[in-house]
């Protein structure tokens, strides 16, 4: 374990300290580590699972799916822009509502984390803690995610038309296969947008190590920076 540590300062930063090195135990490491990216995973839940997370926030907003714009312009053009917006802002609840069930399988992952694991992600890049999650959460975070957001959509009238459309456009390879349904489409969309404020944190972190809430977390980042 003192070997990887050492082989992820030089990876990283080109440059150790021994002394700073020395104040760091196997298990300091590693709990530092866990700590970083629980805070990192929290935040990033907290951010998107409340009113406005996504739909307030320019970066994962979700918008109907690229190739049926033009049907929403076309509906906006005949006086039904208020269903388009009602169908984008209902996108956005669906993905507001589904992320909080992510916590628990993430904070699982990060107990689950590995010594090799752990050596990955250390030694990698800003966002080698979210590829990690990225690996492995996405299909159980995808399953939790799409019951939630089919009891969200289903409240609209106008999702039954979508899928309709999407599912005839999708046969004909105008769109994914993915974005043939309503659930499908939000559900690709929130783990996307839930991935790329982890990543947004854990580069954060990386850089100022300051911004970690626990001490153990900002030695081993300190040390990294170093």
């Amino acid at each position: 374990m003192r070997k990887f540590i050492i082989l992820a300062v030089l990876l990283l930063s080109g440059a150790v300290h021994a002394r700073s090195l020395d104040q760091l135990s196997s298990g300091d490491a590693t709990a530092g580590l866990k700590e970083a990216l629980t805070q990192g995973a929290s935040k990033a839940v907290d951010l998107l699972g409340r009113e406005n997370g996504f739909l307030g926030n320019p970066k994962v907003r979700i918008p109907l799916p690229d190739k049926l714009n033009r049907a929403g312009k076309m509906m906006r053009s005949v006086g039904m822009g208020k269903q388009v917006d009602e169908l984008e802002t209902t996108l956005n609840r669906a993905a507001e509502a589904a992320v909080p069930e992510a916590k628990k399988l993430l904070v699982d992952a990060i107990k689950g984390m590995s010594v090799q694991d752990a050596k990955g992600i250390l030694a990698g890049g800003n966002n080698s803690a979210t590829e990690y999650f990225r690996r492995t959460t996405s299909a159980p975070l995808g399953d939790k995610f799409r019951p939630i957001v089919q009891q969200a959509i289903a409240r609209v009238k106008l999702a039954e038309q979508y899928n309709k459309f999407a599912g005839s456009a999708a046969r004909f390879g105008l769109i994914s296969k993915e974005d043939g349904s309503l659930d499908g489409y939000v559900t690709n969309k929130a783990l996307d947008g839930l991935f790329m404020m982890m990543a947004e944190e854990e580069k954060a972190i990386r850089e100022n190590p300051l911004r970690a809430a626990g001490s153990l977390a900002q030695k081993v980042f300190g040390v990294l920076r170093n």
